[in-house]
């Protein structure tokens, strides 16, 4: 996957160079580029913002900038992403969306907005939530990070992203590790059973109990299998 991000702060983005993701543009799963769109403000003063027609609050991002150093990016095919408080709000399934695309553009705002004709260059406006950042660049890194882990073999061979919360549609079950007893709390007696047919039973249910105490709106469009509706009646039934 190749990634083009346009920003007045390419610094903001250091955390891309660790973990998973690092890891990633290190094996070559992932090429990232940082386009810093002042360096193609045609002013003197290279200022990329000015105040809205029509009075207001605040500055709004220039289109010229913007719009020049697209011209300067090969985005034919590409999945052009604005980061907008009023966007579609991302998920999961956005990710794996994103996941199998070949080549992704984000535009990171600054100031009060953009001026909306930069809103023509883009296929996709999103936003993390209701709530609003002080630019695009951290909604940016967490797309990203939520994204590039999804791409085949990313997380390694053996691991599967397939059983995280939200990808299933439920919130994932309990999980433990070592020591089996740590100050006093237990690992479940099914955990360490190797029975391979309750343990999976097991996660089955705790991710039903943790999705209905936790974010029941999940369950009202989630298709639940025979199995799960009569575990989920036996939750009900217990509470």
């Amino acid at each position: 996957m190749k990634i083009d991000i346009l920003t007045l702060f390419p610094e903001m983005f250091s955390n891309l160079e660790h973990s998973i993701v690092g890891r990633a543009r290190d094996n070559g799963k992932v090429q990232i580029d940082f386009h810093n769109f002042r360096d193609n403000a045609t002013n003197t003063q290279k200022h990329v913002d000015d105040y809205p027609y029509g009075g207001g609050q605040g500055m709004l991002l220039m289109p010229q900038p913007i719009f020049d150093t697209m011209d300067k990016i090969p985005h034919e095919n590409a999945r052009v992403i604005l980061l907008d408080p009023a966007g579609r709000k991302f998920d999961q399934k956005f990710a794996e969306e994103l996941s199998e695309e070949d080549h992704l553009v984000f535009i990171c705002g600054h100031y009060e907005g953009y001026d909306e004709r930069i809103k023509t260059l883009v296929t996709d406006e999103v936003s993390l939530g209701d709530f609003v950042l002080t630019g695009g660049e951290v909604a940016t890194s967490v797309i990203i990070d939520a994204t590039v882990r999804l791409i085949p073999e990313v997380l390694g061979k053996a691991v599967s992203h397939e059983e995280d919360s939200f990808s299933s549609g439920l919130l994932e079950y309990p999980q433990y590790t070592r020591p089996e007893t740590y100050r006093d709390m237990k690992v479940p007696d099914v955990l360490m059973s190797g029975h391979h047919e309750n343990i999976r039973k097991w996660r089955i249910k705790e991710s039903l109990k943790k999705t209905l105490a936790r974010r029941p709106d999940l369950l009202e469009t989630y298709d639940f299998s025979e199995e799960e509706k009569i575990m989920l009646a036996e939750i009900k039934s217990e509470l």
